[in-house]
C-alpha cells in the first residue's frame, strides 16, 4: 500500500476524511492506497465554505482570470506527481496520464481568455437595455473514472471564470488524482472557491441534492444521469449532463483502408476504449469491408497491453472490476450471437483487469455488442451496401454523442456527417476535441454543453438591466 496520505480540500485546508476506503490499481486488481471518505457533515462544511467564498469571488473578473492562469501553471508544474497517481488508479499508460494533466493545465489557460460579454439590446432616447451574464452560485461537479483530471477541469475552469464556486466529487474508482489536484490548487485559489471531496455513491447523491448547490455538472452513465436529473428537479437546480455514447464510424467505399486504419483504430481503442466518444461500431461499405477488418485486426494484434507504468505499454487495463465483467459479458454475448473474433476475444492471463484488443465480425444491429455502449477494447465491424444504409443504422439508437465518416471525397463525407444525429460529426478523424468548440450530446447522450463560450454560458444566468433615460 502507498504510504502517501490523501486529503480532502475543504475551505482551502487539508482535511482527513471521517473514514477511508481502498483504491484499486487495475493493473494488479488490488488496493494500493486509501482515499478519505467524506461525511455528510464534512460535505456541509464544504458547501458552507463555497457559499461564503462566492460572495467575494463573484465580484472581481480580472482576479478570476489571473487565478485560472495560475491554476493552469500550477498543474503543469506538478503534472508528473499527479500523472503517477492517475496511472496507478486509472490504469492508462503514463505518457497518456501526463498528457491528460498537461491538457488540463492548458484547458485552464484557454478558459481564462473566454469573454464574458455584456450585450446592449436597446439604446435609444428613452431607455438602455443591457443583457448581463451572472454567476449561478455554488456548483456541484461529479466526474467519471476514465479521464478524471481533464474532465474535472472542463467543469472547474468555466464555472470559476463565470464567478461561481465549486464542490468537486470524483468517481470512487479514481479519487486520488482529483484529491491531488485539489492539493495543488488549494495553494492558488482563495479558501472555499474549490472544494474537493471523495466518497461513494451516497456522497454523489448528497452533492446533487444538497440545498446549497444551484447547478449540477455531471459526466457519467445514462442511468446515473437520469437519477441526478430527477434529484435536481425538486429544487429546480440547473443541470448539465454529459452521458454515454455509441458512436458509429461510417467507412465509405472510396477510402484507402491502409491510409485510414491507424486513425480509425485509435479512435476506437484509445484509453482501452474507455471514452464516451470512442468509435463503438463500424459500418463499412462492402468493397472495403474485408480490407478494413484485416487492417484493424493487424493493429489490434500489434499493440502492447500491460501495466501503464511499464515501458512500451500502448493500452492499459479496464479501470474497475464491474466494467471488466461487463466487457467480458458483452464478448460472451457476441460469441453466443455467432460472432467471429478476428483478433482478441479473451482476457489477458494474470492479475489485473486486462482485455486484449478485440475485433468482431458476423454481428448485425439488434445484438448487444452493436446496440449497447461497451466502453472497452472491443469493436464490431458490420458490412453495408450503401452509405445511406449505414447512415440509417448509425442513427437508429438512443445515443447521439458523436460519429464519424471516412471517405476520399471529403465534401461528400462531410455532407453525410452532417446527417448524423449527434453532437459532433467528424470527417476522416474521430474524437478530436478543442477548447474552442462546444461538446455535448443529443438524445440520451446528454443535456447542455461544455467548453468554449457555450460551456461558459451554461454556468451563468441571464439578467436584463433596463435603464430609463
Amino acid at each position: 500500500m502507498s504510504s502517501e496520505t490523501f486529503t480532502l480540500t475543504i475551505d482551502g485546508k487539508a482535511v482527513a476524511g471521517a473514514d477511508t476506503f481502498p483504491v484499486v490499481n487495475p493493473a494488479v486488481g488490488k488496493p494500493f492506497a486509501e482515499a478519505p471518505d467524506c461525511s455528510q457533515a464534512q460535505l456541509d462544511d464544504a458547501m458552507s465554505s463555497s457559499a461564503a467564498a462566492f460572495l467575494s469571488w463573484r465580484k472581481d473578473e480580472a482576479k478570476r482570470r489571473e487565478a485560472l492562469r495560475a491554476c493552469g501553471n500550477a498543474l503543469m508544474a506538478r503534472h508528473e506527481e499527479i500523472a503517477q497517481v492517475l496511472t496507478r488508479e486509472q490504469g492508462k499508460p503514463i505518457a497518456k496520464a501526463r498528457e491528460e494533466v498537461l491538457g488540463a493545465g492548458f484547458w485552464f489557460q484557454q478558459a481564462a481568455e473566454l469573454p464574458i460579454a455584456t450585450d446592449v439590446l436597446v439604446d435609444d432616447d428613452e431607455q438602455r437595455i443591457e443583457l448581463h451574464r451572472k454567476p449561478i452560485g455554488v456548483v456541484g461537479a461529479i466526474t467519471p473514472w476514465n479521464f478524471p483530471v481533464i474532465l474535472a477541469c472542463w467543469k472547474i475552469a468555466p464555472a470559476l471564470l463565470a464567478g461561481n464556486t465549486l464542490v468537486l466529487k470524483p468517481s470512487p474508482y479514481t479519487p486520488l488524482s482529483s484529491l491531488k489536484m485539489g492539493e495543488v490548487l488549494r495553494d492558488v485559489l482563495p479558501p472555499g472557491v474549490l472544494n474537493v471531496v471523495s466518497g461513494g455513491d451516497d456522497l454523489g447523491k448528497w452533492v446533487s441534492e444538497h440545498p446549497t448547490v444551484r447547478k449540477i455538472s455531471f459526466t457519467g452513465s445514462v442511468p446515473t444521469g437520469k437519477k441526478i436529473l430527477a434529484g435536481a428537479a425538486p429544487d429546480l437546480k440547473r443541470v448539465t449532463l454529459e452521458l454515454g455514447g455509441n458512436d458509429p464510424a461510417i467507412v465509405l467505399g472510396d477510402v484507402d483502408p491502409k491510409a485510414i486504419a491507424e486513425k480509425l483504430f485509435w479512435g476506437a481503442f484509445n484509453n482501452s476504449g474507455q471514452i464516451c466518444i470512442a468509435v463503438k461500431r463500424v459500418y463499412a461499405e462492402e468493397n472495403v469491408y474485408q480490407p478494413i477488418v484485416d487492417e484493424l485486426a493487424r493493429l489490434a494484434r500489434s499493440v502492447k497491453v500491460g501495466d501503464g507504468l511499464a515501458e512500451g505499454t500502448d493500452l492499459g487495463p479496464i479501470n474497475n472490476q464491474p466494467q471488466f465483467m461487463r466487457v467480458n459479458e458483452l464478448i460472451d454475448s457476441a460469441r453466443s450471437d455467432g460472432a467471429t473474433f478476428v483478433a482478441g476475444g479473451t482476457p489477458v492471463d494474470g492479475p489485473g483487469y486486462f482485455v486484449n484488443p478485440t475485433i468482431v465480425t458476423g454481428l448485425e444491429d439488434g445484438t448487444r455488442l452493436v446496440d449497447e455502449e461497451q466502453f472497452g477494447p472491443v469493436l464490431p465491424i458490420i458490412p453495408v451496401r450503401t452509405a445511406e444504409d449505414a447512415l440509417e443504422r448509425a442513427n437508429r439508437t438512443h445515443f447521439g454523442l458523436g460519429g464519424s465518416v471516412w471517405g476520399a471525397d471529403s465534401a461528400r463525407a462531410a455532407a453525410l456527417a452532417g446527417e448524423l444525429q449527434c453532437g459532433t460529426g467528424w470527417v476522416n478523424q474521430h474524437g478530436a476535441l478543442s477548447p474552442a468548440a462546444p461538446f455535448g450530446g443529443w438524445k440520451w447522450s446528454g443535456m447542455g454543453h461544455e467548453n468554449g463560450p457555450w460551456g461558459l454560458a451554461s454556468f451563468t444566468e441571464l439578467q436584463v438591466l433596463s435603464i430609463a433615460k
